[in-house]
């Protein structure tokens, strides 16, 4: 054990005698994006945090095979945090797990060790990742998927809706998220009934999934605590706009002083690297959008009309474009940026947040061009001329998006080949059992008609 390690696994000892933890959680998460735990006593972490918890990988989506079972969660000191929820008298906490083989390398099935991996590239070309996400969800009544969704209030967009239950969940979900050491930056009713927003404050790529997955946690547990449901599901009502996760990209050096993105003497304020990022993150995003949409329920809210980008182009306030720069006041060069507004909430975002970097480090490397900005509302040009501006659209639906991926060398590396292969593999059988199944849309539309 380094010096490092033993003042880490100290300290982290220290905390859990302090504040009287009686359970630690070991927290991972699946290829899926699913949350996993393990709960271990005090008397055994210790050895967890020094040798690793064994768990059979084959129970879990996207792991091991039967054949190559055993995996290790070795937990990171860093993420230590005790849970602000539960009995206060059964004090819990819980850490981030880095997957590992038995042999105690890196797991290549584990979404953490992907994004790990990835990083460490972006920082031997000189780079240090910084994410900030746009959370949006929804609340509403009850989980029942066998009846309509019911929400909690009729707000729209910056409703102030004070006396309603909804409101009273988004509060006191902030406090918790403070709790857990989550800074957030805004908080608001989004526009569709008992839909909501939650802007977490930008920090590194892991920090920030690692934040995420916390973050979608907390939002359902004080929910359920509230008697409501918590949905991350990106279309979950007809007829409104659905959930997405607009992310906002920047690079800094690794001294994490300057920003990569930032040139005062362009009339942007955007430097180079940061327009090949750009045009990295648009020659590739057809390929990415399985990772960053990987439901087929993502692309009921990729559609005209509801605010969500279905075309690949750039702009500065033009919403309807699927990069957008946002403007900055002149003495804020920290905080010049991209925002990439594909993403929904229902993502892995070790995953998304991976396959978002490479686009833009291709971009960088290869030095991509980046074509005109789109000032027109790309959704109401037409076809002809969004041919003549090379804009062409988003993948339309899930398997689109898989036929996409399926033939891309970037996102095969970006995810390594045992990722890359079990995720198509499982969506795919996911968009067979889409086409195989006769929804009430058919049934109310074609039944007695035909």
């Amino acid at each position: 054990m380094t010096r490092e390690t033993k003042r880490e696994t100290d300290y982290v000892l220290r905390k859990v005698e302090e504040r009287g933890v009686r359970l630690v959680r070991l927290w991972f998460t699946d290829v899926l994006g699913q949350l996993k735990s393990v709960a271990i006593s005090p008397a055994e972490l210790e050895n967890a945090l020094e040798e690793g918890m064994q768990v059979d990988g084959s129970a879990i989506d996207g792991f091991s095979r039967i054949q190559e079972s055993d995996v290790l969660l070795k937990p990171d000191p860093e993420t230590f945090e005790t849970l602000p929820w539960g009995d206060p008298n059964e004090v819990s906490a819980r850490m981030f797990c880095d997957v590992l083989t038995p042999t105690g390398n890196p797991f290549e099935g584990d979404p953490r060790q992907v994004l790990r991996r990835n990083l460490d590239r972006a920082h031997d070309l000189g780079y240090s990742f910084l994410v900030a996400p746009e959370m949006e969800y929804f609340y509403f009544a009850n989980g029942d998927p066998t009846s309509p969704p019911q929400p909690l209030d009729s707000g729209s967009y910056f409703d102030l809706t004070t006396l309603d239950v909804a409101d009273d969940i988004r509060k006191r979900t902030l406090g918790m998220l403070e709790a857990m050491g989550i800074p957030v930056e805004y908080s608001f009713h989004e526009d569709a009934p008992s839909q909501h927003e939650i802007d977490l404050r930008y920090t590194d790529a892991l920090t920030m999934a690692d934040n995420v997955m916390t973050f979608r946690l907390t939002v359902r547990e004080i929910a359920y605590e509230r008697g409501a449901y918590a949905t991350f599901m990106p279309k979950p009502l007809s007829g409104v706009q659905g959930s997405g996760m607009h992310t906002h990209l920047s690079l800094f050096d690794t001294t994490g002083e300057n920003n990569a993105f930032h040139d005062p003497s362009t009339e942007l304020g955007l430097s180079t690297v940061g327009r090949q990022f750009i045009a990295g993150l648009l020659v590739h995003a057809p390929e990415i959008t399985a990772v960053t949409n990987q439901l087929v329920n993502s692309y009921k809210r990729l559609i005209v009309g509801y605010e969500a980008p279905t075309y690949v182009s750039w702009a500065r306030n033009n919403r309807s474009a699927l990069v957008r720069v946002p403007i900055t006041k002149p003495e804020k060069s920290t905080s010049t940026r991209i925002e990439y507004r594909a993403p929904d909430p229902a993502c892995n975002p070790y995953l998304a947040f991976s396959c978002m970097l490479a686009a833009g480090l291709k971009g960088i490397e290869e030095g991509y061009e980046l074509g005109p900005e789109s000032s027109n509302n790309v959704f109401e040009m037409s076809d002809s001329e969004r041919r003549d501006a090379g804009i062409e659209p988003l993948p339309q639906s899930l398997d689109a998006a898989l036929r996409a991926m399926e033939g891309s060398s970037l996102v095969a590396e970006t995810l390594g080949e045992h990722i890359f292969e079990w995720f198509l593999r499982n969506k795919r059988a996911e968009w067979r059992d889409y086409k195989a199944h006769v929804s009430q849309f058919e049934l109310d539309r074609y039944l007695q008609a035909w």
